[in-house]
C-alpha cells in the first residue's frame, strides 16, 4: 500500500458528543502534532447533540451525520481530497466492531478505543478483514505511548534486568465502590451492561489495559492464567473486581489484579517487572519516572526528557525537556502521531509504535480466559498464541 498524499490525515468521529469523556480525548490527542484534521462527525445519536457537538468544533454542519452508517456513505461521496480518510471509533464497546468493520470494508482507515471487540469472535472477525484488506487498523492503548513505559520495554529488551523471573501488574480504581449506574452516571451504566461492554466489566474496560501492558513491557506472552472474578456491588451484571494468576512463554510468572472498586483508588496503574539482574517499577500516576533496581542493591531514578539517554522509542516520545511534565494526553497524542505516519507512509508500522488488531485479540482472548477459568473454579487455562501486532 502506497500513499502520495501529504497534509494532515483527514478524520471522522463516530461518538464523542457532549457528555462524552473519550471522545475529547481523542480530539485533543489528535490536534497535538498538527498531524490530523476533524471534517466530519457522527458524536451521537441525539440529533441535537451531535449538531450542537460539531458546530463547537467548527465542522460543516453538512458533515454531522445522524448515524454512522450515514456518515460512511455520505463522506464516501466526497471529493477524494475532501472526504475522511480515516474514522474514529469513540463509542461503547459493543458498536467497536460494527462500526470498524464497515470503515475498514468501505475504505477507511480505523481508530478504535478499547477494547477492539465486544466478544472473541468479533475480534478474529475483525482480525481477518483487517489482514485481508489494505486500510490500516489502530488501538487506543494510551498507556504504551508514554516515554518511561517505551524505556521500561527497552531495560527488558536490552537484557538489564536478565532473565525476567515476575511480572506484577495492576489497575485499581474506586469509581464504582457503589451501585453508580443506577444514580445516573452514564459512563458507568454502559460499562455495567453486558450487552454494550461485553461480558468482562473491570476485566474488559481495565484489564485489558493491564494485560497488555505486562506482555509489551515483559516482551512475553501469557500462555495460561487462573483467575478469581468478583462482583461485589449488589445486582451488577458484570465483574468489578478480578485477580489472576499468569504463566509467560519465556518461563515467567505473574500476578494481575483490576478492580473498580478500591473505595478511594483513581486511576493506579502499575507494573513491576523483576529479573534475576535487576528490577522495574512504573506508576501511570507518577508517569515520568521509571525506578531501576540493579541486583547489586543500586537503584536509579530513570526520567522522562528530550536530554535523558534514553532509547530511542522512549526519546521519540518525549517532546519536552526533563522537569517540564508529560501525561495522559501526551501519550494519547504519541500513537495518533505514529499513526498519521503509518498512513502517510502506506504502510503498517510495528506494534512498538502503535497497537493494532492483534492486541486487540490478544485482548479479547485474554478476556474470555478470565471468565473461563473462574467458571472453572479458578483453573488453569490456557490463551491462544497470536502475532501481538
Amino acid at each position: 500500500m502506497n500513499s502520495t498524499v501529504s497534509g494532515p490525515v483527514r478524520l471522522a468521529m463516530v461518538g464523542g458528543g457532549q457528555g462524552a469523556f473519550i471522545g475529547a480525548v481523542h480530539r485533543a490527542a489528535a490536534r497535538l502534532d498538527g498531524a490530523w484534521q476533524l471534517v466530519a462527525g457522527a458524536f451521537s445519536r441525539d440529533p441535537d447533540n451531535c449538531r450542537q457537538t460539531g458546530a463547537e468544533l467548527g465542522l460543516d454542519p453538512a458533515r454531522c451525520y445522524a448515524s454512522w452508517e450515514d456518515l460512511l456513505v455520505g463522506e464516501a461521496r466526497m471529493a477524494p481530497d475532501q472526504r475522511a480518510e480515516c474514522v474514529a471509533v469513540v463509542t461503547p464497546n459493543h458498536l467497536h466492531f460494527p462500526i470498524a468493520r464497515a470503515a475498514l470494508e468501505a475504505g477507511f482507515h480505523v481508530m478504535s478505543d478499547k477494547p477492539a471487540t465486544r466478544t472473541l469472535e468479533e475480534a478474529e472477525q475483525l482480525s481477518e478483514i483487517v489482514s485481508r484488506g489494505q486500510c490500516l487498523y489502530g488501538l487506543t492503548h494510551t498507556y504504551l505511548g508514554y516515554p518511561m513505559v517505551a524505556e521500561a520495554r527497552n531495560l527488558v529488551a536490552s537484557g538489564k534486568l536478565g532473565t525476567v523471573r515476575k511480572v506484577y501488574v495492576e489497575y485499581l480504581q474506586g469509581w464504582l465502590s457503589g451501585a453508580a449506574e443506577a444514580q445516573g452516571s452514564k459512563q458507568a451504566k454502559w460499562r455495567t451492561d453486558p450487552a454494550r461492554s461485553g461480558a468482562g466489566g473491570a476485566i474488559g474496560d481495565i484489564g485489558t489495559h493491564a494485560f497488555t501492558l505486562a506482555e509489551w513491557v515483559s516482551g512475553q506472552s501469557v500462555v495460561s492464567l487462573a483467575a478469581q472474578l468478583n462482583t461485589f456491588v449488589e445486582g451488577r451484571l458484570v465483574d468489578d473486581d478480578a485477580a489472576a494468576l499468569l504463566r509467560f512463554d519465556g518461563g515467567a510468572s505473574g500476578v494481575l489484579v483490576s478492580s473498580q472498586v478500591c473505595t478511594g483508588e483513581e486511576n493506579g496503574l502499575q507494573i513491576r517487572v523483576y529479573g534475576d539482574r535487576g528490577g522495574l517499577h512504573w506508576k501511570q500516576m507518577d508517569p515520568e519516572v521509571l525506578l531501576y533496581r540493579s541486583a547489586d542493591g543500586q537503584a536509579r531514578i530513570l526520567r522522562a526528557g528530550v536530554d535523558q539517554p534514553l532509547g530511542q522509542l522512549a526519546l521519540s516520545r518525549c517532546r519536552t525537556p526533563s522537569g517540564h511534565p508529560q501525561g495522559y494526553i501526551e501519550a494519547f497524542a504519541n500513537l495518533y502521531r505514529d499513526f498519521a505516519a503509518a498512513i502517510r507512509a502506506g504502510e503498517q508500522r510495528t506494534a512498538q509504535r502503535v497497537p493494532g488488531i492483534g492486541m486487540g485479540l490478544r485482548g479479547m482472548q485474554f478476556v474470555d480466559g478470565m471468565i473461563d477459568s473462574h467458571a472453572g473454579n479458578g483453573r488453569w487455562v490456557n490463551i491462544q498464541q497470536e502475532d501481538k501486532q
